[in-house]
């Protein structure tokens, strides 16, 4: 029950955030970004504490195209990705990367000072850049999911022989 409270009071104190900043709505972020994980903490910040969600996020995707644009040290898996991906899947993601890390620069900037007009147009950016990013991202996985049984064969051999 706690929870659940603790959920509507997080909502309620978002709900006067996005008011008064045209944020997008509580409904939206939480499905991109899982905020409604910040009912689980107080915090004086809110806006920061969810802007640190939509980093999670942003930065994970960063970290797993980085791997499949440079392979070093990656899990098998990825070479299997790499395997299905064509030139123009690459590019993409490429671009894809490009632009996470132009966002990432930004966030180092925030983490330096905090300024809550900074950390409300970061989110904003931020979840349209998210918007645009995922259709992108769900174009190449499509392919990958395509091109999957074509390029990954097994032959009866194993990584080690």
């Amino acid at each position: 029950m706690e929870k659940e409270n603790n959920l509507e009071i997080l909502k309620e104190r978002y709900k006067k955030i996005q008011e008064k900043h045209n944020l997008p709505s509580f409904e939206e972020l939480n499905e991109d970004f899982g905020i409604e994980k910040a009912a689980e903490t107080e915090v004086d910040l809110l806006i920061r504490e969810i802007r640190k969600f939509i980093v999670d996020k942003l930065v994970n995707y960063q970290r797993f195209i980085e791997s499949i644009i440079n392979p070093v040290n990656v899990q098998m898996f990825i070479y299997s990705i790499i395997k299905t991906l064509g030139d123009k899947e690459k590019e993409k993601l490429t671009e894809i990367y490009k632009v996470l890390s132009k966002n990432e620069i930004e966030l180092i900037e925030l983490d330096t000072k905090y300024s809550e007009e900074k950390e409300i147009e970061f989110i904003k950016n931020s979840f349209k850049l998210w918007q645009k990013v995922k259709e992108d991202f769900l174009e190449v996985i499509k392919v990958v999911r395509g091109n999957w049984d074509n390029k990954i064969e097994s032959k009866n051999k194993d990584y080690f022989g």
